[in-house]
């Protein structure tokens, strides 16, 4: 009988075949067995590697020479329009670190801890100024409200009476905008040295003296007492004795 050269499994004589070599008759010739199985063996691979293809090319990939399966559009790594492609040394050295540090390329700081010299004015420049020269820069204190005069001075003077240093308060009055409340800090020490004691009275006898001329002046003296005798009605409340100390 001839065997059947379709894609059908081996037989188990072909399976297990033995030591004499089997010959089959096609069309004539005695072809030995082992030929008819290495050829059925091809027949499937390529027919394998053609369905595989067809699969892959709606997806726009190709097939190379050795097989492997490849985007189109990208260029294998073995031609020489993929080595010139590549960005990894071609001599095999480095470490893979990134260029100059990290400080080339484009749209990048530089590297860490570099400092960068004073750019200097351009005259040609069509956007230069004459006055970009002559500007000074100021730092601007707001002035202070009522609400935040009594907040912030109120440790002020506090800390005074522990410390009796009539210049650190002098010096941090000074860093204070304040504006028209400048005779309230009068007001304001005398207020708390009438709930303090009779120390606290005598340091701030000798903080207003120290201070006038320097932050409040005489006019400002003048309108902070006229302002505490108006008040009075109202320190008796905290303070009993407040009329005869």
């Amino acid at each position: 009988e001839l065997d059947n050269l379709s894609d059908a499994p081996f037989s188990g004589d072909e399976e297990n075949g033995g030591s004499e070599d089997r010959k089959t008759e096609i069309n004539g010739n005695w072809i030995p067995a082992t030929s008819i199985t290495e050829a059925k063996i091809n027949a499937r691979a390529k027919r394998r590697l053609r369905k595989n293809s067809s699969r892959d090319s709606g997806r726009g990939d190709s097939v190379s020479d050795n097989g492997e399966t490849l985007k189109t559009g990208v260029v294998a790594p073995t031609s020489p329009k993929g080595k010139v492609l590549d960005r990894r040394s071609r001599s095999g050295k480095g470490r893979g670190l990134p260029k100059k540090g990290g400080a080339g390329g484009k749209g990048v700081w530089g590297t860490p801890g570099q400092v960068y010299d004073v750019e200097e004015v351009d005259i040609k420049d069509p956007n230069y100024d004459d006055d970009q020269e002559n500007c000074v820069y100021e730092t601007v204190v707001l002035p202070l409200d009522e609400r935040a005069f009594e907040k912030t001075l109120t440790p002020i003077i506090q800390e005074y009476f522990e410390h009796g240093d009539t210049n650190e308060v002098s010096e941090m009055l000074k860093d204070l905008n304040l504006g028209e409340m400048k005779y309230s800090v009068p007001v304001l020490a005398v207020s708390l040295a009438l709930e303090g004691k009779a120390s606290h009275r005598e340091m701030t006898s000798k903080l207003l003296s120290d201070l006038c001329g320097t932050v409040v002046s005489k006019t400002d003296l003048e309108k902070s007492f006229d302002r505490l005798l108006k008040e009075l009605p109202e320190l008796v409340l905290d303070s009993p004795k407040a009329p005869q100390v």
